[in-house]
């Protein structure tokens, strides 16, 4: 994607994503439920790794929730954020996983009812961290040193909440001035830029093209068990908690899908697959869970002002 697109904001590009969406046809059962469920309940997945990859991991999942509703599950993982909300504006999908940064743009767009996050293996909470690494042999100590060197750093996508809000959060409060509409402007870093995932903000500090990045602590320490980055190779200088992904549904779906849909998230008790999910158990989630991301967004201009 060119600089010129990323110089949207992000509201806007999810505006132009639901256009294009639009145009395909929504995720409907005929009016058929299973205990407000509908028969055929198509999930969304935020690709916070390459999607092919996301698909094949969640099939278990997938597995699961059709035992436990006793309907149909299809999965469906969109290019970027801008896609899953998309897909659940036009009505194509009826469950995500999103990051908090992406469920609160995307409600310009749909009505949705936030259900579950998992708790975090790590804090024990619905939180987990933001991250800002650098390679471990660079002279940088802290975020100031990178900012003040005019560094090149990297984002993940531009809706991800622990890749891009967060980060862009932490370097304004180390005295960046990012610009709350030309996104791709931060200085006095001398070039920011989007890789579009967890994953290539970290390759790209591990090969040289950005001196530091942004992203999701533990996916950092999944790369790492997984041998795609060496341990020890990138080093944290900068974390922040963030409250964790929710599980949200369209909220036309109606009440009875919510508590049905909660309780099966609920009720996992399958270690395998509570890992697979990276939680101990669920907790219920609402929408005030949301206010500090809300706040954030709309002064980093990542939310359209309400």
């Amino acid at each position: 994607m060119s600089p010129s697109v990323y110089r949207r904001t992000p509201a806007a590009l999810v505006a132009l994503m639901v256009v294009l969406v639009g145009c395909g046809s929504p995720a409907d059962s005929g009016g058929r439920t299973v205990e407000g469920v509908p028969e055929t309940l198509r999930v969304g997945l935020v690709p916070n790794i390459a999607p092919e990859q996301q698909q094949a991991r969640y099939q278990p999942f997938a597995d699961y929730l059709e035992g436990d509703l006793g309907v149909t599950v299809e999965l469906f993982v969109a290019a970027d954020y801008a896609g899953v909300v998309a897909a659940l504006a036009s009505g194509r999908i009826d469950l995500a996983y999103l990051g908090g940064l992406t469920y609160v743009q995307a409600e310009a767009q749909v009505s949705l009812t936030p259900l579950v996050s998992e708790v975090d293996q790590d804090t024990g909470t619905t939180k987990y961290l933001s991250a800002v690494v650098v390679r471990d042999e660079a002279p940088y100590t802290e975020l100031t040193d990178v900012i003040q060197d005019g560094a090149t750093f990297a984002f993940g996508d531009v809706s991800s909440t622990s890749g891009s809000l967060y980060p862009r959060m932490m370097l304004v409060e180390a005295g960046a001035q990012c610009h709350p509409r030309d996104i791709d402007q931060c200085p006095p870093l001398g070039r920011v830029y989007f890789t579009g995932g967890h994953d290539a903000a970290a390759l790209a500090v591990l090969g040289g093209s950005a001196d530091a990045a942004g992203l999701e602590l533990r996916i950092l320490r999944r790369l790492e068990r997984d041998g795609d980055v060496p341990e020890g190779a990138l080093r944290v200088i900068a974390q922040r908690e963030v409250e964790g992904y929710p599980w949200v549904m369209r909220t036309a779906l109606g009440p009875a899908a919510t508590q049905r849909l909660t309780a099966a998230f609920t009720a996992i008790d399958d270690p395998a697959l509570l890992d697979l999910l990276r939680a101990q158990t669920y907790q219920p989630v609402d929408a005030g869970d949301y206010d500090e991301i809300r706040r954030f967004g709309t002064e980093l201009g990542l939310v359209e002002a309400g």
